[in-house]
């Protein structure tokens, strides 16, 4: 599956709509970027059942200040809803597939237990 571009608009649906979710943070003028790009993009074809987004920072600063970016490319991935990864840096092919799979692999019942603990504490 392509790329997709991801806006303020198309955020919470993509995130929503998918189990597995790759958000790139990247602009233009930034060289390290511009190198991720092509990993990134190979990898969205290899792994179809996965939404591979693109977040153009200039464009979008609204989802570069609410994700707190400050250096780019920055990976950001999904699980059911949950940011389970963020990292800046750009990443080499075979270590984005390794991620992947650890994203993949994840335990979601005791992350989302987690996730709900850590909620009733800030709540009280």
């Amino acid at each position: 599956m392509p790329t997709r571009e991801i806006t303020d608009a198309t955020l919470h649906e993509s995130v929503a709509g998918n189990d597995i979710v790759l958000l790139d943070f990247w602009a233009g003028w930034c060289r390290p970027c511009q190198v991720f790009a092509p990993i990134f993009e190979e990898a969205s074809e290899r792994h179809p059942d996965i939404l591979f987004g693109k977040v153009d920072t200039e464009a979008q600063p609204e989802l570069a200040e609410a994700f707190e970016i400050a250096s780019i490319p920055t990976l950001v991935a999904f699980r059911e809803g949950v940011i389970v990864h963020a990292e800046p840096g750009a990443v080499r092919g075979p270590d984005l597939d390794q991620l992947i799979e650890a994203v993949r692999g994840l335990d979601m019942s005791d992350l989302h237990a987690e996730v709900a603990a850590q909620a009733g504490e800030v709540s009280r």
